[in-house]
């Protein structure tokens, strides 16, 4: 039997007196996607940070690939092939699309102390990475130039680069144009064909239940619902939202 991508296992997360997780159980499979729903406060984002290495837990474990793993920093999450794509963070937008699909992973050529950047390959490879997802940016231009389609677009081909092992989309389709919203979904159903859990936070149910292979509801800190999105429906995930956390969406 395939080992989940990753498995959390009774995390807990506490600010003060504020319980932020409170024995969260959650496994994403190599392929999965899963969609991460739950109102302002519900957990999400904390989940996330500790995911990311940037919040420690407070209890819990987390394992990657079968095996237990501490995260003691973003570096650490990475290493182990954990990629997280903020909504304002997805590049560095000083960079050109090349730097920003190779950053922190460059290519080199050479031996010892003689060893520097391979351009040429890098040119080749992020030209080849752009026209498998058909994005139109070009490899020169600085991120900043890019649409936040096409920025999403190249996050998703950096994660894809990198072969990471899950990657954690936190609010993808936000502030998107139709067209836009469009493609980055497809860019996300392609992550099945890589092998690559996803980790899809939104506070779109419409797009959580086009895209996802199962959904995970986030009620106070708590996993209230984990169900395949086949056996489910938007207007069944907003009622229970709505029963549950006490806000109108």
């Amino acid at each position: 039997m395939t080992q989940p991508a990753i498995r959390v296992q009774g995390i807990r997360k506490a600010f003060g007196a504020t319980r932020a997780l409170q024995g969260v159980d959650l496994e994403v499979a190599p392929g999965e996607i899963l969609g991460l729903i739950g109102d302002n406060g519900a957990g999400k984002s904390t989940l996330i940070k500790v995911l990311s290495g940037f919040e420690r837990p407070d209890g819990g474990l987390i394992e990657i690939d079968g095996q237990p793993v501490t995260l003691r920093s973003p570096a650490d999450a990475r290493r182990l092939g954990i990629e997280t794509v903020y909504q304002e963070q997805a590049l560095a937008d000083d960079l050109s699309v090349m730097a920003n699909l190779f950053l922190g992973n460059e290519l080199r050529r050479g031996w010892g102390p003689f060893r520097v950047l391979d351009t040429r390959r890098m040119r080749a490879r992020s030209q080849e990475m752009l026209d498998g997802l058909r994005l139109r940016a070009s490899i020169d231009q600085e991120a900043r130039f890019c649409s936040g389609g096409e920025k999403q677009g190249i996050s998703i081909a950096r994660a894809i680069n990198v072969k990471a092992k899950v990657v954690i989309l936190d609010e993808p389709t936000n502030a998107l144009g139709v067209v836009a919203v469009d493609r980055v979904l497809e860019l996300i159903r392609g992550l099945r064909e890589h092998g690559i859990g996803c980790i899809f936070v939104s506070h779109n149910i419409q797009h959580v239940v086009e895209v996802c292979d199962r959904v995970a509801l986030f009620v106070h800190g708590t996993k209230l619902l984990d169900t395949p999105v086949s056996e489910t429906s938007a207007l069944e995930l907003i009622e229970l939202l709505n029963q549950r956390s006490g806000n109108r969406i």
